[in-house]
């Protein structure tokens, strides 16, 4: 043995149960149901912070989202696992002022009884505002047309252009996906975007029915919730909880690399950033970032590309803004593709969307949130170069067209500017392919002693309805079957 070898520290190895590589929510998810079990988990993460799109940030001295802010209550979903984590008592509606769209055509609201813009009224007055008289005529002649019209359609615009027309897809349905899943209707598959909606048109006569009959089986009240201080508590909450149940949590620890398990280890070898490694039974992706870990544990990985997703800034203002206490447009404005008086895709006024924070700020000021980046292509050339200022700037004239106020600079108390990458992938058919390729070699794994499970909205999709319930079944997966969770 040479004097360098001798010289050279014994390598250190940490031993887990398992890991989870991602501390989003879906990461955070995954770990407590393991800890709950009984199994020693450590959670890493290449951010500063936990949380993913779900985390928090302190503007003006408000504890405000710095991504998403409300979440769907189809199924109940959500609202079954927040009442487990104790935080049942902390889900808000919001305050139903409605929301606009913003278009060449002018502004006007967005269907109250829809979906993803589809109304499930034509005819209604908010619908003909922003359709016009042609437009509506046209959407209602989906009571007239045959069945058969838009079956086979390929696409949710394919669909919905078949059955209302052209008008109610650009003014309608493609302002709300491309502000909800940064995408173009064109694109999407209806059942990726819309589940049961397929099944729905199946039994009803007319597109507008089959809204009506998605509505209907929904929870009362609105279609979104939140919780009083930020959908982000629950990502607080999930840390905390994970901490107590003896897991551990370690940010800007990123995973780089692994190995397949040996005969004489049988465990996965994880290398970190910082040069350390991790080794374990129970390995659990959770980021995108980290498909190459999967792809070294599981064969068939080695080609499979996910869509990168949306590159989107979300920039936040504080105003003192007496003249906003009215709520100019609701509780917000999505933009229209071809409204190019503004950059942004869309305008959250967050006081007047929930009354918690209304509560929280002192009179005359608000809080108001653009988000810039479609995800259809490069970014918009009006913020792709632009610095945080001068984001910032723009973000502030955008705001005051939207909500129809002269807005100015002394007005800003406060501002931050969040990018998100690879926060929203877009359910392309080129994704679904990808997903359905880790899906089956998840599937085809060999059994135990080492177990390796996948979870986030990359693979599950969108939304904390989507996101939880996936993530607790990939923690289940790594289980012993009947497995006792420790209450």
């Amino acid at each position: 043995m040479s004097d360098d070898e001798t010289a050279r520290p014994a390598e250190h190895v940490e031993e887990w149960d398992a890991l989870v590589v991602g501390g989003g929510v879906a990461g955070l998810v995954a770990a407590r149901e393991l800890l709950r079990a009984g199994v020693r988990t450590l959670v890493v993460d290449g951010r500063d912070a936990v949380g993913g799109a779900v985390r928090g940030h302190v503007v003006a001295g408000l504890a405000l989202d710095a991504g998403a802010e409300s979440f769907a209550t189809r199924g109940g979903t959500v609202a079954r696992y927040l009442d487990e984590l104790g935080l049942a008592d902390r889900v808000v509606a919001p305050s139903g002022l409605g929301s606009w769209v913003h278009l060449p055509s002018g502004d006007g609201p967005l269907p109250r009884t829809g979906l993803l813009g589809i109304p499930s009224q034509p005819w209604a007055p908010d619908v003909r505002r922003t359709l016009g008289l042609v437009g509506a005529l046209r959407a209602a002649c989906d009571a007239l047309l045959p069945r058969r019209v838009g079956a086979s359609a390929a696409t949710l615009g394919d669909l919905v252009r078949a059955r209302m027309g052209s008008r109610a897809v650009d003014r309608l349905v493609r302002p709300v996906v491309g502000g909800v899943h940064a995408a173009d209707p064109d694109e999407l598959a209806v059942d990726a975007v819309a589940p049961g909606l397929p099944a729905a048109l199946a039994s009803s006569r007319t597109l507008a029915r089959a809204v009506r009959s998605l509505r209907a089986a929904a929870p009362a009240g609105a279609a979104v919730q939140g919780l009083d201080g930020g959908v982000h508590v629950l990502v607080d909450t999930l840390s905390e909880q994970v901490t107590a149940l003896g897991g551990q949590v370690r940010v800007r620890t990123r995973a780089v690399g692994a190995t397949r398990p040996d005969e004489l280890t049988e465990r996965v070898l994880v290398e970190l950033a910082d040069g350390s490694r991790v080794r374990t039974h129970r390995l659990v992706v959770a980021a995108p970032q980290a498909l190459g870990v999967l792809a070294a544990v599981l064969p068939g990985l080695d080609d499979v590309t996910l869509d990168a997703g949306a590159d989107v800034r979300l920039v936040t203002l504080v105003l003192d803004a007496p003249e906003l206490d009215a709520a100019p447009r609701g509780t917000g404005v999505l933009v229209g593709r071809d409204a190019n008086d503004v950059a942004a895709k869309a305008l959250t006024h967050a006081t007047a969307k929930w009354p918690w924070l209304a509560a929280r700020t002192p009179a005359g000021r608000h809080v108001v949130r653009l988000s810039y980046g479609r995800g259809d292509g490069p970014d918009e050339p009006a913020h792709a170069t632009l610095d945080g200022a001068g984001l910032v700037a723009l973000a502030l004239a955008d705001a005051a067209t939207l909500l129809g106020v002269p807005l100015h600079t002394e007005q800003v108390v406060d501002s931050s500017v969040v990018r998100w990458t690879q926060a929203l992938p877009r359910p392309s058919a080129q994704h679904r392919d990808a997903v359905a390729t880790v899906r089956g070699a998840l599937a085809a794994q060999p059994a135990a002693p080492v177990r390796v499970a996948a979870c986030g909205a990359w693979l599950a999709g969108n939304g904390l309805a989507s996101v939880i319930p996936d993530a607790v079944a990939a923690a289940r997966s790594l289980l012993p079957a009947g497995a006792d969770q420790i209450s």
